[in-house]
């Protein structure tokens, strides 16, 4: 008999329909998987058969089993086809005549018959959704995940044997109700002791973190070793707004594609926050494999970038990140196709002025040579350096700031700042698909940062004498709106302007 099971496959971040065909016959014994299917996915074959054992259940030894995955021109990865086969088999098998066509399954099976967690549920049941599946049955540890989509039953499976009762009409499986993300989410808060009340001094980057978490802007930190860069940069994630029920549902499906979800269902409103190591190949940042995969950049969609000792990545890294600076995605190209992946991060970098840390430093001499000191600024590309929005000086430490705590604010009172300047941009954008000022492009910068003439003439004074490029001078008008926004301004002064301009690389 002939079985006929649906379910998908990922592409990057979205789902492609496949359709798993078995037919169980009396002919010469065999057992086939066919349609372009990976190890992964023949080694589905010893996994159902145990499953079967281990189930009470008699496999069809002595009969021939073919199964199809169509289309066959698509190459089918992961073990999410387990559960389809294995249920597409019985079905075959006993000669059931059943309706499950508007049935999603997805799930791996285990040797004793349970169903194990599957990466890239919250994509199946968008994908079930969009394509008017009335169910879909996952793995119970993906259950509350896929409860996060609404307008679709979501069966949990704890096994094979409770599957089959299921299909029988024995003993039901009880639909879990959508949870949605309110539901889900965990303390808000951030407990992980990084603050702004713990940086001593550096009012001025410490203004730069406020202006970046405000706008979403790029921020570059320069600075010997020892004077903050690093903790600066881990502050910024303690004054970020939480992200809101859309945000949450982006960035977890981005999660549950690579796998790292929680399978519990505890969401957070946290934004995510990548600090890879500068030893990070491309394709560990921008996302790649066979069936590419998110990269570093897209782990980090609305949330942080920290690229700490930005000069050590190896060039090919660094430039792969000009696309996705700009568009907010990065397009990763194989022989099979093109796949998008989301890419809005906040960048946060920093840097040594030389090699030895301390070109330009007033207490201690530097080591290396000029022909060095140049050597190792260009190992960041000028479109790189173009594409930050802040650029600040972090300079050593006195003893009297490191001692000093009257009078020092803290994450939380910073964020209520920020949090305020972004429902201010939220009301801006309402209608469209921005969300900061650093996601506006030509048209956005000439209707909301129109300049009076004191703030055009002295902004006409900068880009002519420090020869700044169209992108520097955009990039400009929004830090200037960015900080208008925090001063709850609705026009940009010429002091806003002002300020925006001295966060603009010097050299």
């Amino acid at each position: 008999m002939l079985a006929r099971i649906e379910t998908a496959t990922l592409i990057g971040m979205d789902c492609v329909r496949v359709e798993v065909e078995v037919d169980v016959s009396g002919a010469w014994p065999s057992y086939q998987i066919v349609g372009l299917a990976d190890t992964a996915v023949q080694e589905a074959k010893e996994r159902i058969r145990t499953a079967w054992k281990n189930s009470n259940l008699t496999f069809p030894a002595n009969h021939r089993i073919v199964i199809n995955l169509a289309p066959a021109d698509i190459r089918k990865e992961g073990v999410a086809f387990d559960l389809p086969m294995a249920l597409g088999m019985y079905i075959a098998t006993t000669n059931l005549s059943i309706e499950i066509g508007d049935s999603l399954f997805i799930g791996e099976l285990a040797l004793d018959g349970s169903v194990r967690p599957t990466a890239g549920v919250l994509s199946f049941a968008q994908y079930a959704r969009q394509h008017q599946f009335s169910s879909i049955f996952v793995p119970a540890a993906n259950a509350s995940e896929a409860a996060l989509v609404s307008g679709i039953q979501v069966f949990p499976v704890k096994n094979f044997t409770v599957l089959i009762d299921h299909i029988l009409g024995k003993k039901l499986i009880e639909p879990i109700s959508n949870a949605g993300v309110a539901a889900s989410e965990i303390v808000e808060e951030y407990n992980d002791g990084f603050d702004l009340c713990f940086v001593c001094g550096q009012e001025f980057a410490k203004r730069a973190l406020e202006i970046a978490a405000s706008g979403a802007h790029n921020l570059l930190l320069s600075g010997p070793p020892g004077s903050g860069k690093t903790m600066l940069a881990r502050t910024l994630a303690s004054i970020l707004p939480m992200m809101t029920d859309d945000e949450v549902i982006e960035v977890a499906k981005i999660y549950s594609v690579a796998g790292l979800i929680d399978v519990n269902g505890a969401l957070s409103r946290r934004r995510p926050f990548r600090a890879p190591h500068h030893s990070a190949s491309n394709a560990a940042l921008t996302g790649g494999g066979k069936n590419p995969r998110p990269g570093e950049i897209t782990l980090a969609h609305r949330g942080v970038l920290f690229l700490d000792e930005f000069p050590e990545f190896s060039r090919i890294v660094l430039e792969s990140l000009r696309q996705p600076l700009e568009d907010g995605l990065i397009n990763v190209a194989r022989v099979q196709g093109t796949v998008a992946f989301p890419a809005r991060f906040t960048l946060i970098a920093s840097r040594n002025p030389c090699s030895c840390g301390y070109a330009g430093d007033a207490e201690k001499a530097c080591t290396c040579t000029m022909q060095a000191i140049s050597a190792y600024n260009k190992k960041i590309s000028g479109p790189i350096l173009d594409r930050i929005d802040l650029h600040v000086e972090v300079p050593r430490i006195t003893y009297d700031k490191l001692t000093q705590r009257a009078g020092v604010e803290t994450s939380k009172q910073v964020r209520e700042r920020v949090v305020r300047a972004r429902e201010i941009q939220k009301k801006r954008f309402i209608g469209t698909k921005l969300v900061t000022n650093s996601e506006m492009q030509a048209r956005e910068i000439a209707r909301y940062c129109a300049l009076s003439a004191d703030s055009a003439d002295l902004l006409r004074q900068a880009v002519d004498g420090l020869h700044l490029s169209g992108r520097s001078y955009h990039r400009i008008l929004k830090v200037a709106r960015t900080i208008a926004d925090l001063a709850n301004s609705e026009n940009i002064s010429v002091t806003h302007v002002a300020e925006a301009l001295q966060f603009r690389a010097k050299e």
